[in-house]
């Protein structure tokens, strides 16, 4: 049984690694439900397992958040707020760095998958009222919403994820990666500047025609949603009560509306990645039972290995993320996850080296992909100048950084 379980769990992350598997019309959230199932249908774990082995805690913070962030969506908040900073009146460079700032920021407090949906319209809009590329724009948005979602505990998925299962601090996690994080927004800023120097401008012949609606703002929606979020935000930094529970607590106020239909709120949650989620939880629990794992770093410890050494973590996070996705290998990574930074170091790694490739992080996908609607090819080959340099730099910081706290007594803030 320890051959098939096996055998199943790297046909699984081999999909991971393609986005899909030959002949079969399955994505990664397919390939891991498709994996999770056969695990059970043969007998490896029964129902009540596998339910177990999923982390309902991580799941639950993780549908809360999607449900406040399609409050604002549909609320027209994320509309309003890219509408105000792109109607001001000033130069290019200044434009690229008030975006990148706002998705930024808007990232760390809310799922950067979210900002990365709402925000490209508005965005493509204003540059072309201006006879600006929004090309350069659209890069910053998709690289900012990364670095950006590094800050906190709640800014991406296996940021939650990581939160959830190592029980870290709120505010002790924003406390060591609030700073690399900022300090990356501004080397987001510098890159895609020296890029597309004198490359801002361009033709009308070239603009491509717009196929995506904009919600329209409402300010009782909207206001409703940053009051809760703004209690919710306090009672992270302030109280030890369960993330999870209150931020349950707060979706279900919102879905409690006269106006605002729960079937178009929850029409925005990405059921496909809780889906991912929950499968990649059964699979990871079935070869773990197996022993496999404990063999395999047993083995790179002969070979003077230690992969929960801070270093060799961060770097196989890193690459790890490229290869299979930053949650599948953060899902991957986490049972070595023991040194005292090891959430910060498993968030940060994964999170910035999103912005390597443009299939890093769904991010970055959703905002090529928002591109495309507008007529806007975004290909590798104008992603890769920009997302390889952010992510080197940006990696590069984070490490530094990290490095330092490990001589220090940072890591207590954990």
């Amino acid at each position: 049984m320890t051959g098939v379980i096996v055998g199943i769990f790297l046909i699984v992350y081999l999909g991971m690694l393609l986005g899909r598997l030959p002949r079969l019309q399955l994505d990664r959230t397919g390939i891991a439900l498709l994996g999770s199932i056969i695990l059970i249908a043969i007998g490896s774990m029964n129902l009540q397992d596998a339910a177990r082995s999923i982390d309902l805690s991580t799941i639950t913070l993780l549908f809360a958040f999607m449900v406040i962030s399609a409050q604002l969506r549909l609320g027209g908040f994320y509309t309003r707020a890219a509408g105000a900073v792109t109607a001001i009146d000033m130069t290019p460079q200044k434009l690229l760095f008030a975006v990148i700032l706002l998705t930024g920021v808007l990232s760390a407090v809310f799922m950067n998958d979210i900002v990365c949906l709402a925000i490209p319209p508005v965005l493509i809009h204003a540059c072309r009222s201006r006879g600006l590329d929004p090309v350069p724009f659209l890069l910053a948005v998709a690289c900012a919403a990364n670095v950006g979602s590094a800050a906190t505990l709640i800014g991406n998925p296996q940021n939650i994820l990581i939160g959830q299962s190592l029980k870290l601090s709120f505010s002790g996690y924003l406390l060591i990666a609030g700073i690399p994080s900022l300090l990356g927004l501004l080397v987001t800023w510098a890159v895609v500047a020296y890029r597309y120097r004198g490359k801002w401008h361009v033709r009308e012949s070239d603009w491509g025609r717009c196929s995506e609606e904009i919600p329209s703002w409402n300010p009782w929606q909207s206001a409703k949603a940053l009051f809760i979020t703004g209690v919710l935000f306090v009672a992270f930094l302030a109280t030890p009560l369960p993330r999870d529970i209150m931020a349950l607590g707060a979706a279900g106020i919102l879905l409690m509306s006269r106006k605002m239909h729960s079937r178009n709120m929850l029409g925005l949650v990405d059921w496909q990645l809780l889906v991912l989620f929950c499968g990649l939880f059964i699979i990871n629990h079935a070869l773990a039972q197996t022993g496999v794992p404990d063999d395999v770093v047993a083995g790179l410890l002969q070979e003077g290995i230690d992969p929960s050494h801070p270093a060799w973590l961060f770097g196989i996070t890193a690459v790890l993320s490229n290869l299979v996705s930053n949650v599948p290998a953060t899902m991957l990574l986490l049972p070595i996850a023991h040194h005292p930074l090891a959430g910060p170091i498993l968030a940060m790694s994964s999170t910035l080296a999103g912005n390597f490739l443009i299939i890093g992080s769904i991010a970055n996908i959703i905002v090529v992909e928002s591109a495309a609607q507008h007529g806007i090819r975004i290909g590798w080959r104008t992603h890769a100048p920009v997302g390889v340099a952010v992510t080197l730099l940006t990696l590069g910081i984070a490490a530094c950084f990290l490095l330092f706290l490990t001589h220090t007594a940072g890591a207590f803030l954990i």
